[in-house]
């Protein structure tokens, strides 16, 4: 079995774990210290939320800076269209910000934030029923 971890530096651990947790995110404190939360996405999804100094342990190299440019892109799925508005509204009530304009393309809606550090994170609801339609919706018309 797989299991993914994504480790991401933070200014302040604790702010993070309070950003995270009015998220509805879970942590485990088996893996989290003063240097670390691990932070539970799902079942084998992880983010180590990690202090900038303890981060810069595991790197050769500068810590990107988010403000200055985008290191990465962390989309998460989204049970449905309320949902993804609703941690929206969740991340900004906790101190995040807005990064770009609601995605709606039908099937697919969506929304993306900056967290405390500035790094993005996408929120992202599939209807799989429309997209498996798609394809055939389109080969009756043509």
């Amino acid at each position: 079995m797989r299991m993914i971890f994504v480790n991401l530096p933070v200014q302040d651990l604790e702010a993070s774990k309070r950003f995270f947790g009015a998220l509805g995110f879970q942590f485990n404190p088996q893996f989290s210290d003063d240097n670390a939360a691990c932070m539970i996405v799902d079942e084998n999804i992880f983010v180590m939320l990690l202090a900038r100094d303890y981060f810069r342990t595991f790197i050769t190299g500068d810590i990107s800076d988010p403000a200055r440019g985008v290191e990465v892109l962390t989309a998460l799925s989204a049970d449905s269209r309320a949902e993804v508005d609703d941690i929206l509204a969740k991340a900004l009530a906790a101190g995040g910000k807005p990064w770009k304009p609601i995605l709606d393309m039908g099937p697919m809606y969506g929304c993306s934030f900056q967290d405390l550090d500035g790094h993005v994170w996408e929120v992202m609801y599939m209807d799989q029923a429309a997209l498996a339609e798609a394809p055939q919706a389109a080969a009756e018309s043509a």
